[in-house]
């Protein structure tokens, strides 16, 4: 049986984070469910589209991170946990389906999220097939943007996450 080792830390602003520790080395990376901000990975050359993320949901729970090309955010990809990613439908160089490739051969992959100018039935349609989580339409509404978000979150929490309990040692959901 494997088990996960729940360990509380600071962080820079004295904030409580727990982090996980597992004793077998099969066992996928999980993330605990607290108090912890979501990271969310916005992918687009349009530096106006991370800055209205960023502007829509500063007050939220959301930490979005910004990458301007494929390349960039496939390395922020290999270096980090990440559960969601907004991707530009005409990114350039690269495209989102690549993206998707990449984002299949995380041992985490986060759910995608497509967003186009162009949110048509051919769009919904070619991402939806293809295994992105969702579409969003530009210009982002405030409200769709937190309805889309969170679904992905829980969505992405039921595959990977262990969430807290009572004790300090948990069996993980993979040895159950």
């Amino acid at each position: 049986m494997a088990y996960a080792l729940l360990n509380t830390r600071a962080d820079k602003t004295g904030k409580s984070i727990e982090t996980v520790s597992y004793s077998q080395l099969n066992v996928p990376p999980r993330i605990v469910i607290g108090k912890e901000v979501i990271t969310v990975l916005s992918v687009s050359p349009i530096q106006q589209d991370h800055d209205s993320l960023a502007s829509l949901l500063s007050r939220d729970q959301w930490r979005i991170h910004h990458a301007l090309s494929l390349q960039s955010a496939s390395a922020f990809l290999r270096a980090h946990v990440v559960p969601l990613v907004i991707c530009e439908h005409d990114l350039s160089p690269g495209t989102w389906t690549q993206l998707l490739e990449e984002i299949r051969l995380l041992s985490t992959p986060p759910c995608l999220i497509v967003t186009s100018r162009v949110a048509d039935d051919y769009v919904w349609a070619e991402a939806l097939n293809l295994g992105a989580y969702d579409v969003l339409a530009r210009p982002f509404d405030l409200a769709e943007v937190t309805r889309i978000l969170s679904s992905a979150w829980l969505h992405w929490q039921q595959q990977y996450c262990v969430f807290p309990m009572s004790r300090r040692l948990m069996p993980t959901a993979a040895a159950a």
